[in-house]
């Protein structure tokens, strides 16, 4: 238990003594200081507190999210968590049973295990589940505004039964659900006792909604004027702002605009029938009352002459023939008052059916074999009012079956359970009302019974008859009577009461109405009328409205049969389930936070067999286990029994286990299970299995991640083998498909330069360029081969000069062979000896500031002209490395000390014409600008520029790995000396060798007429 000191015991299976006296003692002092919860065992005792607790806030949640039961106070969260964890460790459906008498705190009970089962799960906040649990909140705001009522002890009293199932995934978060709901008290739609009024939805519309929406209605805010409201109480509540959370809470759910509409309308159509009064005129029953008739039929969308037949004439088909017969008011005043009641039950019907499609399970079926539920049942609680009519009857009857339930799985189950297994024990004896159900539900012999053989009756079957035909068949029962069969109790009335004892106490009921809320006869016209409707939805809540009138039917289920029938199914929903019970006590009648009514308590005590269940509790156990289950939960706490035991049977190996961790004192051994006694050895035991899950889970995963590295290896290994051959297999067909568009290509002009490369696969992007180069590669030797290999240099060369004139120069020596060295050929240098020995000089010193080079590749006289705008005769040699100036031939080709490195040079310029200028622009802002000539200054008679070109561009190409650009143009920009200058081309008459001049700042080049394009 909680540390903390409390006022008397939070479990009455402590208690000293156990007798009514310290019962009632122990309850009073927890009341009195706000313990309004008290534990038997595992069922949660609930006071009413009649006022707010500061007790179910997000740190009370985490202080009892995981815990068990005897570690904090007594609380209904700790009932929830229970019910939750046996859904997550066990994957066992549960359900919460929660049970007490009209006003003991039932409904918000229920709320309060919603919002605790909310809050404990999705830890990964996933939008589904989230929007489940909202949905499943929200639901219970739309199902109290339809489904609740004030009543004299109760101001939200549910007026229906309602068993909720909350769907889990395998990992235990809220994946869905399902509402199911039970006889609705239809008849408050018409008719309220003193003090009390209809459904909270009728107040909200006229208290909550503004004035248009009123005015599209039809309404005014005053419910006085509502025939169908002014019988009961006119008290006010929250009806504003619960108006706004229920159009709040239609959204969350997915409600449709129109949808909602619908509802709205039906609920103000209801009020105006209500509303609707008969006048006999001449004999014919008329409306005199047409303004809420046409409010009606226009909500309803029918026709106002259609509704008007309904509520005055019926169809009665006999025979093949069809005819009409007239009401008078009481079967007119009746069938408006049905009509009423069956809108109002029909559209909460398909407004929980529309709740269940909003929260319904959205996986496949194989999902759902792994999923469980916890169910939460709020249903209606006992009854006893000043006049107890068929509703009360109903109601009481289900809380007979609950009462019984209770009896069989937590008294008398248990007890026999005991026997069966062998185990000690002292009978304890208790009150079973299996006779009371009897009295109701047996066949040919109970009370429904009797009433369906009076309803299925040929003739005037009145009440009376109904009241005679029970005291004849029932006469020799203990709990039933009636002043015929006991003239002397004044207390019933002759021929309208009868009583019964129930384990509540003795109710009497009015036997007035009970025939025809039995048959819950509507008339035929009512469901053509409504499925007949324009308004989709309402039309669909009347599937049997399509019928046609002369079609013979089964006669309905009576009411009260269909209404023991869903108690039998519910209680075998109930009993598949591991049940926790949740037994709620209203203090006093007059809903105060201080008043403990000791007469009242005491009886609520004594019907719901408190008392009993604290004696069986307190000589029970806790907790039984078959063997073989409980071996494999606990088994890896010892080592005796892990990984598995082979010493014996499955008992030996629980006795084994439970002897070496110290508990024998506080088990039994049954026949097939064993029995815990205590609490506190059942949390020992699940603390020490949690410690040792964590290794085991540890374990598992290095085996499972050792299998699947180990698959996914092979995996890995077998997909490269995939796509290696895959890969093979594309670049084969990309080959392929290369070779077939290629095959002709030798034969082509142009050996398939011009033929369309297909686009490379994947696979083949690598290879691609590589293929590319191999087809370079054999288009040049197929255009080579022609040629002799010694002459393979000078074309290299002649496709780089090409390349880098790009045709902006149509002559530049492409026709000839190219030498190279020309100063190095007698023919052109009458000075060869000189120029050899300087060469010779050069290549040993490396003079001129420039590196040691090879070999000179190429060498000529040319016309140099200066930063001092004088020209002269000079010659240049072009190495593998550098550009070398030399002197004239007349000074023996002397090194004038100027080198221009190749890989320095920033571009080339030539003319467009035939001329043979060249400049080299040099990064130190002093150009080379040179006229290439003869030895004689003459004009050369071959063009060598573009062998020029094509030297220097593939020596900066094998420096650099760039490209050197090269300009074309009659006007060259350079810099001598630091200075701007630019060259400009002239064609001069008269003028043999071309010459510089200087000229305004600008160097003139002429040249004869003949040079230029």
């Amino acid at each position: 238990m909680a540390m903390q000191r409390e006022a008397g015991v939070a479990d009455f299976v402590l208690l000293d003594q156990v007798n009514m006296e310290k019962f009632m003692d122990n309850l009073r002092k927890r009341f009195q200081v706000g313990s309004i919860y008290t534990y038997i065992g595992e069922v949660c005792v609930s006071m009413n507190p009649y006022r707010q607790m500061n007790i179910y806030g997000p740190e009370t949640i985490r202080k009892y999210k995981g815990r068990e039961l005897f570690e904090n106070a007594p609380h209904v969260f700790a009932i929830a968590d229970a019910a939750y964890r046996v859904l997550k460790q066990r994957h066992q459906d549960t359900c919460i049973l929660i049970s007490g008498e009209s006003g003991a705190g039932k409904t918000e009970a229920s709320k309060i295990i919603m919002k605790y089962i909310a809050a404990v799960t999705n830890a990964q906040g996933q939008n589904e589940i989230e929007r489940v649990k909202n949905v499943l909140i929200q639901s219970n705001a739309i199902l109290e505004t339809f489904g609740n009522a004030k009543t004299n002890r109760n101001d939200n009293s549910s007026r229906f039964g309602k068993y909720m199932d909350i769907e889990f995934d395998y990992k235990a978060d809220p994946v869905g659900g399902i509402i199911t709901n039970y006889l609705l008290e239809k008849s408050r739609v018409v008719q309220q006792q003193p003090g009390e009024r209809n459904f909270h939805s009728f107040y909200q519309l006229l208290r909550g909604a503004n004035d248009n929406e009123l005015r599209q209605y039809d309404l005014h805010k005053e419910t006085a004027k509502y025939h169908y409201l002014n019988q009961g109480s006119m008290d006010i509540l929250t009806e504003k702002s619960d108006y706004k959370g229920t159009c709040n809470a239609f959204k969350t759910l997915g409600f449709q605009a129109d949808e909602v509409q619908t509802i709205w309308r039906t609920i103000a159509s209801v009020l105006h029938l209500g509303n609707v009064e008969f006048q006999t005129i001449e004999d014919e029953m008329v409306i005199s009352n047409k303004s809420h008739l046409q409010s009606a039929a226009k909500l309803l969308q029918v026709t106002e002459t259609e509704l008007s037949a309904a509520l005055t004439k019926r169809t009665i088909a006999a025979g093949g023939n069809v005819m009409k017969k007239d009401h008078d008011a009481v079967q007119a005043e009746y069938g408006k008052d049905a009509l009423a009641k069956a809108i109002y039950d029909r559209l909460f019907t398909w407004i929980i059916s529309r709740i269940n499609r909003a929260i319904l399970f959205r996986g496949s079926k194989t999902q759902a074999r792994f999923n469980s539920v916890i169910g939460v049942l709020d249903i209606y609680g006992f009854e006893i009012f000043d006049s107890n009519s068929f509703e009360q009857f109903c109601i009481n009857y289900c809380n007979e079956k609950l009462q019984q339930l209770f009896i069989e799985l937590v008294l008398k189950q248990e007890q026999e359970e005991y026997q069966r297994e062998g185990i000690e024990w002292t009978n304890i004896e208790y009150f079973n009302n299996k006779i009371i159900c009897d009295l109701v539900e047996q066949p040919h012999k109970g009370i429904i019974a009797i009433m369906d053989e009076a309803c299925l009756s040929v003739g005037n079957v009145t009440d009376d008859t109904l009241l005679g035909a029970m005291d004849k068949n029932l006469n020799k029962h203990p709990h039933y009577t009636s002043r015929q069969l006991k003239p002397t109790d004044k207390e019933l009335k002759h021929r309208e009461d009868f009583r019964i004892t129930h384990y509540a106490g003795d109710v009497i009921y009015n036997i007035n109405g009970f025939i025809e809320k039995n048959r819950d006869t509507l008339y035929q016209d009512f469901k053509r009328l409504l499925h007949n409707s324009k308004d989709a939805n309402l039309s669909e809540m009347w599937p049997e409205g399509a019928q046609d009138i002369k079609k013979t039917t089964k006669r309905p289920l009576t009411a009260g049969t269909l209404f023991q029938r869903s108690m039998a199914d519910l209680v075998a929903t109930l009993l598949k389930k591991e049940p926790f019970y949740v037994r709620c006590i209203k203090p006093n009648d007059i809903k105060s936070s201080t008043v403990f009514d000791e007469e009242r308590v005491q009886h609520q005590v004594r019907y719901l067999g408190l008392l009993e269940n604290v004696r069986v509790r307190r000589a029970g156990f806790v907790h039984r286990q078959r063997y073989d289950k409980f071996l494999l939960r606990y088994k890896m706490i010892s080592q005796y029994t892990w990984p598995n035991f082979r010493a014996g049977s499955e008992r030996d190996g629980v006795r084994v286990l439970i002897e070496e961790k110290g508990f024998a004192q506080d088990v039994k051994y049954g026949h097939t299970k064993i029995f815990i006694r205590s609490p506190r050895t059942l949390f020992a035991l699940e603390q020490q299995r949690n410690e040792m899950i964590p290794h085991i889970v540890t374990l598992l995963q290095k085996q499972v991640r050792g299998w699947i590295a180990r698959r996914n290896y092979k995996k890995m290994k077998a997909a490269i083998t995939i796509m290696r051959a895959y890969k093979t297999y594309k670049l084969r067909s990309y080959v392929q498909e290369l070779a077939n568009r290629f095959r002709n290509a030798k034969h082509q002009r142009d050996y398939g330069r011009s033929i369309q490369w297909p686009l490379p696969p994947l696979a083949g992007r690598q290879a691609e360029a590589k293929l590319h180069r191999i087809f370079d590669f054999w288009r040049a030797y197929m255009i080579l081969r022609k040629y002799p290999r010694n002459e393979w240099p000078q074309l290299r060369l002649q496709i780089i000069a090409a390349t880098a004139i790009a045709g902006r120069r149509p002559y530049w020596g492409q026709q000839r062979k190219w030498l190279g060295d020309y100063l190095a050929n007698s023919q052109d240098n009458s000075g060869y000896d000189a120029y050899s020995a300087i060469v010779t000089k050069l290549k040993n010193s490396g003079a001129g500031g420039g590196e040691s080079f090879r070999q000179v590749l190429f060498s000529s006289f040319a016309k140099k002209f200066n930063k001092h705008n004088k020209q002269a005769d000079r010659a240049f040699i072009v190495t593998d490395t550098n550009i070398y100036k030399l002197d004239g031939i007349k000074k023996k080709f002397r090194d004038m000390d100027r080198c221009m490195p190749i890989r320095e040079l920033t571009s080339i310029s030539i003319t467009p014409g035939r001329d043979q200028l060249i400049v080299f622009h040099s990064p130190k802002n002093n150009d080379l600008v040179f006229a290439l000539q003869s030895e004689s200054t003459a004009p050369l008679k071959e063009d060598r520029i573009g062998e020029l070109v094509g030297i220097v561009c593939k020596k900066y190409h094998d420096a650099t790995g760039t490209e050197l650009r090269v300009n074309v143009g009659n006007n060259i920009a350079c810099r001598l000396g630091d200075k701007s200058r630019t060259i400009v081309v002239e064609a001069a008459p008269n003028v043999e060798n071309p010459s510089f001049r200087h000229s305004a700042g600008n160097i003139i080049f002429e040249v004869p007429a003949s040079y230029c394009v």
